[in-house]
C-alpha cells in the first residue's frame, strides 16, 4: 500500500489501523517461518521411512496419523485457557514454541523405534496445540475485523513458505552428507530455537481494555462456544475435519495411485505447499470480501476434487500435479479462513479459548477421521476410500451451509 493510501486509512477495533499488515502479524508468520522449516525437514521423509523403510501397512499409518492430528487437540484448550486465564499469550505461546524445539533433539534417540518416534510426534504436536491458539488470538486482536481474512493469509503464507524450504534444506544435507541424518536433526533444532528468540524479542503482544483483563474461567471460554453462531461453526468444522483425508495418506496414495517412483514421496508435500504460499494472501483478501465461511466450504469442493483425482487411478504428472494444486488451494482457502471467520464471534478476553474450542473440535474430528479412513483403505483399498470420502465430503459441505445459513 502507498504511503498516501495508508496515511488516509483510519482506524477501527479500537485503534487499529486499517490497510496494512501489523507488525505483530508480520513478526508472528516469521516465527513460524522458521519453526516450520524445522519441522519440515524432519516430517518431510517420514512417510516414506515408515511406510518403505519399517514396511508399515495403511492400518498403522492410519494410527500414527491419528496421532499426529489428535496428540495437538486437548492441549489447544489447555493453552487457549492459560492465555486467556494469565493474558499472557505470548508466554504461551513461548512455551508451546520450546517444547517443539526440544523434541528435534529426541529423533536421534528415537533410532528406527516406533514407539519412539511417535513419542516425539506426540510431543512435538503437544506443543504445536499449546501454541496454536494464543498465537491466533494474537493475530485476531492486532487486526481490524475487516482486515483478519488477508492477515491470516499473509501469517500463513510466510508459515507455508517455511514448510516448503524444511524439505529442500533436508535433502540439501542429505546430499551433502549421505546418511547424515544426525545433521539434519540438529540443523532442525536450531532452526527451532531461533523461532522461539525471535518470539521472545520481536513480537509484542496486543494489549487489551483494562475491561477485558478479568479473569476468566474455561466454563465461561465454553460458553461462548455454545452461542447459537459459535456453536454451528464448531460443528461444522468438527463434521468437515471428520471427512479430510491425512496428508500422510493422500501422498502415499497419490504417489502409488499415479505410478510415480517411490523416490518421489518426500517431495510430493512441497507441490502443497508451494500452492498454499502463493495462493494464502491473496485468497484471504478474497475471503474478506467474498465471504469467510463461503470460502471455507468452497475449500471442501476443491478437496473433493482432489479425492476424487486420486480415486480414478489414472498415471502420471499431470493427475498428480492437478490433485497437489487442489490440496494446496484447499490449505490456503480454509487454514486462516477458519479463525478470521471465528475471531470476530468471540470476546477479546476468551478469544484464545473460544478459537481453541474451534480449533479442538476440528482437530480430534480429523484424528478420528484418519483413523476411519487407515481402516476403510485395509479393508476396501486406497481408490475406493477416497471415492467414498469425496462423496461424504460434499454431502458436508452441503450441510454444513445448511447449518449456517
Amino acid at each position: 500500500m502507498r504511503a498516501a493510501d495508508t496515511a488516509r486509512a483510519g482506524t477501527v477495533d479500537g485503534g487499529l489501523r486499517r490497510g496494512r499488515v501489523p507488525v505483530t502479524v508480520v513478526a508472528l508468520g516469521i516465527v513460524s517461518f522458521v519453526t516450520d522449516a524445522s519441522a519440515e525437514m524432519i516430517t518431510a521423509v517420514l512417510p516414506m521411512y515408515l511406510i518403505y523403510g519399517l514396511g508399515l501397512g495403511y492400518l498403522q499409518l492410519g494410527a500414527l496419523d491419528s496421532l499426529y492430528t489428535g496428540a495437538t487437540a486437548l492441549l489447544r484448550l489447555a493453552g487457549g485457557y492459560a492465555a486467556d486465564r494469565l493474558n499472557r499469550p505470548k508466554a504461551v505461546a513461548i512455551a508451546g514454541y520450546g517444547v517443539s524445539a526440544l523434541t528435534r533433539l529426541g529423533f536421534p534417540l528415537a533410532g528406527g523405534s516406533l514407539a519412539g518416534i511417535s513419542t516425539c510426534v506426540a510431543i512435538d504436536r503437544a506443543g504445536k496445540g499449546v501454541r496454536t491458539a494464543p498465537r491466533d488470538a494474537m493475530i485476531t486482536l492486532a487486526t481490524p475485523t475487516a482486515d483478519l481474512g488477508r492477515a491470516f493469509g499473509v501469517h500463513r503464507a510466510l508459515d507455508t513458505a517455511g514448510a516448503l524450504l524444511g524439505p529442500l534444506l533436508a535433502f540439501g544435507l542429505l546430499a551433502l552428507l549421505p546418511g547424515g541424518y544426525d545433521s539434519v536433526f540438529a540443523v532442525s533444532f536450531c532452526l527451532g530455537a531461533i523461532g522461539v528468540l525471535v518470539l521472545v524479542f520481536f513480537v509484542r503482544q496486543p494489549r487489551r481494555a483494562a475491561a477485558q483483563r478479568a479473569a476468566t474461567s474455561l466454563r465461561a471460554g465454553l460458553r461462548v462456544a455454545l452461542r447459537p453462531g459459535v456453536r454451528s461453526l464448531v460443528l461444522a468444522a468438527a463434521l468437515l475435519g471428520l471427512l479430510t483425508v491425512g496428508d500422510m495418506f493422500l501422498y502415499v496414495a497419490l504417489q502409488r495411485q499415479a505410478g510415480l517412483p517411490n523416490e518421489v514421496l518426500p517431495l510430493l508435500p512441497l507441490g502443497t505447499a508451494g500452492t498454499f504460499m502463493l495462493a494464502a494472501i491473496p485468497l484471504g483478501r478474497f475471503a474478506d470480501r467474498f465471504g469467510r465461511w463461503r470460502m471455507f466450504l468452497a475449500a471442501h469442493v476443491l478437496l473433493a476434487g482432489a479425492y476424487v483425482l486420486v480415486a480414478g487411478g489414472i498415471e502420471g504428472w499431470v493427475v498428480a500435479g492437478g490433485v497437489l494444486l487442489l490440496h494446496g488451494l484447499f490449505y490456503a482457502a480454509s487454514d486462516g479462513v477458519l479463525m478470521a471467520s471465528a475471531g470476530p464471534l468471540i470476546p477479546a478476553e476468551l478469544r484464545a479459548t473460544g478459537l481453541a474450542v474451534v480449533q479442538t473440535a476440528q482437530a480430534l474430528a480429523r484424528a478420528v477421521g484418519a483413523l476411519a479412513f487407515g481402516i476403510a483403505t485395509a479393508a476396501a483399498g486406497a481408490r475406493s476410500a477416497f471415492g467414498v470420502f469425496a462423496v461424504l465430503l460434499v454431502a458436508g459441505v452441503l450441510l454444513a451451509r445448511r447449518g449456517r445459513s
